[in-house]
């Protein structure tokens, strides 16, 4: 963690009361697409064995959304959503996000009441050992900015353009 996380950030309870809304599926296929592309490969096959069968869920609590999915052998997939998953990890959309950009320990959320896991702690414990064993890219917002996903698609088109604005583009054309 190499930078001092943000204070604590809520989500304004009528974004929340709009978010939930949404139906569940389409979210949880969206998360589990990104999961499978960013962990699937990497998980070790005695933690593949554990999830074999489990009902997981991700709850966004400020954004009032959340993501059900299990392991079917080889890749997570969505499921319908679930009242009593086999693990449920718990936290607000901020919290999330500091996970993935690494700058907030999952453990720090943990203790100061932030991250909750519901259900078996013991399978949660398991998934957090090796997600912290993976060495994963930190999810930096400026790698899914229009210039770096144009670069990344067709290098020599995105030479061609003129600058983004900055509002696009992190700051730098």
């Amino acid at each position: 963690m190499s930078t001092t996380p943000p204070p604590p950030f809520t989500l304004p309870r009528p974004v929340g009361a709009v978010l939930a809304r949404l139906p569940a599926y389409p979210g949880s296929m969206l998360l589990v697409t990104a999961i499978n592309l960013a962990l699937a490969r990497h998980l070790p096959a005695d933690v593949t064995a554990l999830l074999a069968g489990k009902r997981l869920s991700i709850r966004v609590r400020d954004a009032r959304l959340a993501f059900d999915f299990s392991w079917d052998g080889g890749r997570f997939v969505p499921s319908a959503p679930q009242a009593e998953p086999d693990l449920a990890i718990s936290a607000n959309a901020q919290d999330f996000l500091l996970l993935a950009q690494r700058r907030q320990d999952p453990d720090t959320l943990f203790f100061n009441r932030r991250l909750v896991m519901e259900g078996d702690t013991e399978l949660g414990l398991v998934v957090k050992n090796a997600l912290d064993a993976i060495e994963l890219p930190v999810l930096d917002p400026r790698h899914w900015a229009p210039r770096a996903v144009l670069s990344r698609w067709s290098p020599q088109l995105a030479e061609r353009l003129p600058p983004f604005p900055a509002f696009f583009s992190g700051g730098r054309g």
